[in-house]
Formats: C-alpha cells, structure tokens, sequence
C-alpha cells in the first residue's frame, strides 16, 4: 500500500497490521465521512452563532419559516420535521419562546392542541440566520469542483435512500 495521506489511512494501515484477517476497507468510506461531518458541523455552527442560536434552535426556527405564512406547526410536526424526539423539541420551544422568537397557542383546529408560531423577532433572526448559513455552505461546497459535488450529491442520495428502505 501506499504511504498514508491522512488520519483514516494511517488507522487502516494500523489495523491491517494488526488484524489482516478483517477488511478494513469501509473505514476509508465511513471514517472520512465521520471527519468531514465534525468538520462541516464546526463550521455551520460558527453561523448559528453568531446569531445567538443552536443548531437545534435554527432546526426549529427554519422549520417554522419553511411552513409559509403564518409561519406555524404543532409542535408534533416541529418534532417530525426536525427529527427529534417531542421531549427535545419541547426544551427547544421553551429556549425560543423565552427569547421571543417563537410564540405557543391553542390550536384553532384541535381544542387540546398547541401551535407554535414565528414571532417577527424570530422571522428575523431566520431569514438573516439562513441568509449566511446558505452562504457559508455554498463556500464549503465550492471546495469542491461543480462536477464532483453533482457526484458526491447523486451518490450521497442514493446511499441515503438506501439506508432509508
């Protein structure tokens, strides 16, 4: 094999040294992938905040923005959307509502359900958030040529829908 050219090489090397009776070639795929989502999670969370927020917070407050007008869901869709489980989700309102970017309400449509809105504090907060969060991924992705990241992008979605089924 060839001298190694990174972390994940070097712990295969390893582990063919020392254990030549187990393929340790899916460490290539599934190590590098496990780097390079702390790495993009590092760098999208410089975004979140620098506008005072999480990353669950921004999950919740563009999940909401994406609603359209009124800009609202129960939090049961809050959770599905974002998928996390009701009990998280309810930590997550209780933090936006607190800082006034969300507002909780009786559902109109179902007398003991609850409807969680987007004040116009936290539409602002969304919408400049979003703003920079779609500029920060478009630079990160521009580390990629246009035909690699169509790759990586087709085959990321198949493997997705795969492991999905």
């Amino acid at each position: 094999m060839d001298e190694p050219t990174d972390a994940v090489d070097r712990i295969q090397a390893e582990w063919r040294r020392e254990r030549p009776d187990v393929d340790v070639a899916p460490q290539g795929v599934i190590g590098r992938l496990h780097r390079v989502a702390a790495r993009l999670t590092d760098e999208l969370d410089t975004v979140y905040d620098a506008h005072g927020l999480a990353e669950g917070d921004f999950d919740v407050l563009a999940t909401l923005r994406r609603a359209g007008s009124p800009y609202e869901r129960t939090p049961g869709e809050l959770a599905e959307h974002t998928m996390i489980t009701t009990g998280g989700m309810s930590k997550r309102i209780d933090r936006l509502e607190r800082a006034g970017m969300v507002a909780r309400r009786a559902s109109e449509t179902d007398g003991r359900g609850r409807v969680v809105a987007l004040t116009r504090r936290g539409r602002e907060t969304i919408d400049a958030a979003f703003t920079d969060h779609m500029a920060n991924e478009r630079r990160l992705v521009d580390r990629l040529n246009s035909r690699d990241a169509a790759e990586l992008e087709r085959i990321l979605t198949e493997w997705l829908a795969r492991l999905e089924s």
